[in-house]
Formats: C-alpha cells, sequence, structure tokens
C-alpha cells in the first residue's frame, strides 16, 4: 500500500507541474540533478528530479510535456530507475544506447514548434542553457530560464537551505592566507584585463578563503558565492552560518560578509565594466542578471588551476593524512581477515568496520565519498553502493572491490584496494595482474614538462589492451586538500584534457577491469607530481605515491611481470612498512611485514 501511495504521490506533483506550465504557457520543463553550484553532490535543498520523480539515483534529467515524461540516467541506475518509475508515467530513457534519443531530439519529436521549454536559471550553467537553446532553436521551440524556481510555489514542505556554520581552516594547514591568495587572484585577473571574477564553485570558494563547511555530503564546504574584483572581495552566505569569530577573520583577510540571499540583487548593481565567469560553472540565471553595460569575459576559472597546485603545508597535510589513513586500513584488512570466516561479514559492515577505524584517527572529519564495497559480481559496478536490498555476506572466494577515502583536516584521501577473500579463478589472477602492470607502469612514468594528463593515459592500459581489454572511466583525477575528492582541472583519461601537469599536483592512480556477473578490479594510489631530474632537453616530472596500504600480492600471476615491475612493488612495500610499522602495536607490525614480504 505504500509503495503504491508513492506512486500516487508521483502522479500528483507530476500533475501540479503541468498546471504550473499552463498557467505560465510552457510546453515542457526540464529538471536536471544539479545545483546552483555545480557540485557533484546536492544538498536536500536542490533534489528537485528526486522530489518529481521518486527516482533516488544520483545522476538524471527529467523532462514533462504536457502530456509526457521521461527520464534520462545512465547504465549504473537502469535497474533502480525501472523500478521507481514504475507505474508513475514517466517513462525511462536509457543514456547512450543507439535508440535512446537525446532530450533534445525527443523534446523536438513531441512538441510543436513555436512551443516553449522552460527550465530553472539557476541549475543550468551556462553552457548548459545555451546548448539546449541551440538545438531546440532548430526545431523552432523556445527555452525559457524560470525564475524564481517554480519549485518553491510546488514543493510543500521543500528543505530549506543548509545552515552549518562556516569554520576557518587553519594557515598551519593551508599553507597561505586567504589575503595571499587573493593578491595572486587579483593577478590573473588584471592580466585577463578584467575588473572582477564571480565564484560559484564551493570549493573554490572554501579554498580561496580559508574556509571549511558541513553543508554538503563528503565534500567540507559551505553554500556561497563570491565575487572578487581590484579593490574588494564580497562573501556571499547566509548570515547566520557566519559567527563573530568567522566574520573578524574574513574582515581582517579583506573579505566582506554579505547575505546569500542578496547575491543576484547585488549583481543587479554590479558596479564594474567588466567580469569574468566561467561558462561550464556558472549559473544562468547569475550571469543574466548583470547589467547589460557590463562586459562578460568568458574563461575558466583561474582558481581552479591555483587550488590544483599545493602549497607545502598541503603537502605536508597530504602526507601525514595518509601516514593516519594507512594505519586505519591496516587495522580494517587484519579485522577482515579475521572476522571472515565466521561468515558474518558483509558489504555494509565492511563500510561500517572501515569508518570505525578511521573515526579513531585524529583529525578526522568525514568520509570523502560514500563508500564501495562491491563482493564478486558487485564489484563490477564501476560506482556500487551496498543498501539493505542488495547487501551481500562476503564468502572465502573471489574479489571485495574496496574504493573509499576520508576527509582529514589537513588533506582528503581516496583508496582502492582489491581484497582476495579465498580462492580464485585464474581470470580473476590475469585480470588483477593486468591492473596491477597498469597501476606501476603510470606510477613508474617519468615525463617531461608539458606533458598533459592525456598523454600518460596510454600507459596505466596498454597491457590490458594487448589482450583485448579496456575500462571506459578515467585512469585519474585531482584530489582536493581537506577539500572534494575529485579535483580538477586536471585528469588522466583517454579524452583530451590540456591542464599540463606540474610538481604539486595531486592525482590518482586507478585503472580498472570490469566483468558484468563476474567481477571488477581496480587498484588506486593518490600521487604527488614531482620534479625528477633537469637536463640538456629540459625538465622532467615524475610521480610520488603518498597512498600507504599494501597491495595484496598473493592474486599476482608472478610471471606476467616484469623486473622493473616487481621492483617498483617491492620498493613501495618496504616504504609502506617503514612509515607504517612505527604506529602500529607488535600484533599489526607483524601482519604488515607478511602483508609486505617482497616477491
Amino acid at each position: 500500500m505504500e509503495q503504491q501511495s508513492q506512486k500516487e504521490i508521483i502522479k500528483s506533483r507530476l500533475s501540479a507541474v503541468r498546471d504550473y506550465m499552463d498557467k505560465h504557457g510552457l510546453s515542457a520543463v526540464i529538471v536536471p540533478s544539479t545545483d546552483p553550484h555545480s557540485g557533484e553532490y546536492v544538498p536536500e535543498h536542490w533534489k528537485v528530479r528526486e522530489w518529481l520523480t521518486g527516482f533516488t539515483g544520483s545522476a538524471g534529467t527529467a523532462v514533462v510535456t504536457k502530456s509526457k515524461a521521461a527520464l534520462w540516467t545512465d547504465s549504473r541506475y537502469f535497474l533502480q530507475a525501472e523500478e521507481q518509475l514504475a507505474d508513475t508515467g514517466i517513462c525511462l530513457m536509457k543514456e547512450r544506447l543507439p535508440e535512446t534519443p537525446l532530450q533534445t531530439e525527443w523534446l523536438g519529436s513531441v512538441l510543436q514548434r513555436g512551443d516553449t521549454v522552460g527550465m530553472a536559471g539557476t541549475t543550468q550553467t551556462l553552457s548548459a542553457f545555451r546548448d539546449y537553446e541551440s538545438a531546440l532553436a532548430a526545431c523552432d521551440i523556445r527555452v525559457e530560464a524560470l525564475y524564481p524556481e517554480p519549485w518553491d510555489l510546488l514543493w510543500e514542505g521543500r528543505p530549506s537551505l543548509p545552515g552549518n556554520p562556516v569554520v576557518i581552516q587553519p594557515l598551519e594547514y593551508a599553507g597561505k592566507s586567504c589575503r595571499e591568495k587573493l593578491v595572486d587572484l587579483r593577478s590573473v585577473l588584471q592580466a585577463n584585463r578584467v575588473d572582477g571574477i564571480i565564484l560559484s564553485t564551493l570549493d573554490e570558494i572554501a579554498w580561496l578563503l580559508n574556509v571549511r563547511g558541513t553543508d554538503v555530503h563528503c565534500n567540507p564546504v559551505t553554500v556561497s558565492y563570491l565575487v572578487v574584483t581590484s579593490e574588494k572581495a564580497c562573501f556571499f552566505c547566509a548570515p547566520e552560518k557566519i559567527s563573530p569569530e568567522v566574520k573578524n577573520y574574513l574582515a581582517a583577510e579583506g573579505v566582506e560578509s554579505l547575505p546569500y540571499s542578496s547575491f543576484f540583487e547585488w549583481l543587479g548593481g554590479y558596479p564594474l565594466q567588466s567580469v569574468q565567469v566561467d561558462p561550464a560553472s556558472s549559473n544562468y540565471e547569475m550571469v543574466h542578471r548583470l547589467p547589460q553595460a557590463c562586459q562578460v569575459v568568458e574563461k575558466g576559472s583561474p582558481v581552479a588551476l591555483m587550488k590544483a597546485v599545493k602549497s607545502s603545508a598541503e603537502i605536508e597535510g597530504f602526507r601525514q593524512a595518509m601516514v593516519r589513513d594507512g594505519v586505519a586500513m591496516v587495522r580494517f584488512l587484519r579485522w577482515l581477515e579475521r572476522e571472515l570466516p565466521g561468515g558474518e561479514v558483509t558489504e555494509l559492515s565492511v563500510d561500517r568496520a572501515l569508518l570505525r577505524f578511521r573515526s579513531e584517527q585524529p583529525l578526522f572529519r568525514d568520509i570523502s565519498f560514500d563508500t564501495i564495497a562491491g563482493y564478486k559480481e558487485h564489484g563490477a559496478i564501476v560506482h556500487y553502493e551496498a543498501t539493505p536490498e542488495t547487501d551481500v555476506a562476503l564468502r572465502p572466494e573471489g574479489f571485495l572491490l574496496l574504493d573509499s577515502g576520508a576527509q582529514y583536516q589537513d588533506a582528503t584521501t581516496d583508496i582502492t584496494r582489491t581484497i582476495p577473500l579465498g580462492v580464485l579463478t585464474e581470470e580473476e589472477r590475469r585480470d588483477y595482474t593486468l591492473v596491477l602492470k597498469g597501476h606501476i607502469a603510470l606510477a613508474r612514468a617519468v615525463f617531461p614538462q608539458g606533458t598533459c594528463g592525456t598523454q600518460l593515459d596510454v600507459l596505466a592500459r596498454q597491457a590490458m589492451w594487448r589482450e583485448g581489454v579496456n575500462y571506459l572511466h578515467g585512469t585519474g583525477h585531482g584530489v582536493g586538500s581537506y577539500l572534494n575528492v575529485h579535483e580538477g582541472p586536471h585528469q588522466v583519461r583517454m579524452n583530451h584534457m590540456p591542464t599540463l601537469l606540474v610538481p604539486g599536483m595531486t592525482l590518482t592512480n586507478e585503472p580498472g577491469i570490469y566483468k558484468a556477473g563476474r567481477h571488477g578490479v581496480r587498484t588506486e594510489n593518490v600521487m604527488l607530481v614531482v620534479p625528477c631530474m633537469e637536463t640538456e632537453f629540459g625538465a622532467f616530472y615524475r610521480f610520488e605515491a603518498l597512498t600507504l596500504c599494501p597491495i595484496a600480492t598473493s592474486p599476482i600471476v608472478t610471471e606476467m611481470m616484469n623486473v622493473e615491475e616487481t621492483e617498483w612493488l617491492n620498493a613501495y612495500h618496504r616504504h609502506v612498512y617503514e612509515v607504517l610499522s612505527p604506529h602500529l602495536d607488535e600484533a599489526e607490525r607483524e601482519w604488515l611485514q607478511k602483508a609486505t614480504q617482497a616477491l
């Protein structure tokens, strides 16, 4: 009865949206899963698509017309979406399948020329809005930005904006003061010949101001906007979140605090002649509110690159946090080894145990993303998250793929280990070894100044490509310093990412193999780009592995490993033991010594 009642609620919400459309001359509305700040995780206040459709997956876009409704999502959520959308009148559109039309193609086929499609201007980036506008213009269909959002009227009991306090990130962990960072940013603005910049990406604002918060799941940021000009910096954040201490700190750094709710009105009176915005992260309404006389310069945010190159204090924070995280991982792996024979360990209990060991470490603040603990065939689902419905017990056979991370006040961690639980097939062992070979190939890379991540991506894939195997996700992403675990603009992936790798950047190394219905394998460390040598041919860089945790050796097909790969793994394990052992008790040291024995 409860399930049926939820379906009826969804139908009534769709009906209310259609009434709104009739009153405002709209033939369709587009409802994304985003918020005004282009965040990976969305606060409850902006989970409009979930409220409207009942689909709880993290990715998806709903489109509602006067007689039809559809939801687009990716392969991670096909089964979940089919179940949650059943009997709601919402059709599931499976993204990236040949038979699935794009949202604009579908709208072009079901609407009439001259129709108008609405979308909230605050939750579409300028780039995305233009893409919709351009594609639908070909069908003579108009796109209209809706402000205020219709959901404020239609969503009864809509969650309020997050109101958690802003906290100061101490200089000992940041390494550079807010005032110094603002000077650096203003130098870039001067070089770009613009009077100011508007920032809406929350991790950029948090980094620049040396503040943190708990407004967003797993990301230590606070909902806000920031405008920086040659003369001033204006921080738009709900006043109740800013204590007198934080307000005084900001003022001392040259930052004025203004209410979040006043941001759009303030933009309407923007006093300078030009402003820089990033069209890929700035919402449409934000740019639309600027005075017509203001020249808008569209350019990627310089703060992303400034943030990506870590200060010496941030690098030291990573090294210290990795020790604590490594200790937690060793204790967890020992726990798993002891508990597995009892038959009561499940994917969810793995998650709980790992959280317990991490939370015992100094400076632990949160997890950095929802733990992926996938046993056997669940490991083949790249972003699998166990639920009470999918949770399974671990047995002494096959692999557990465990991808997890933590937020410590001095750094963010991200680690994946594929853990053998017992008997393995030859296929599992070969796949494990291929992934390890790819991981080591990238970890051993030496490359000249001027190299981007795309140029190195093949190193992680070449061994598996020779076997006709590939993976579809990126090989590596940047990692924040007590900030978002996924950080750009540098990446290692097949498609072209032009940002050059420079010393001070953190980067993951995570090749994988996924075979549906069988198993998944991934090995991931966080690395640091460091100088390697100077020759007559210029500067060369290499990677330093920051993550400290054993990589299981029992699944390795040793004859597939060459001498250099074996030497790298043995050296890595010696380093792991040397750094972690002083922080462990005798039994833990004994376990780690066995886990790091040379091949």
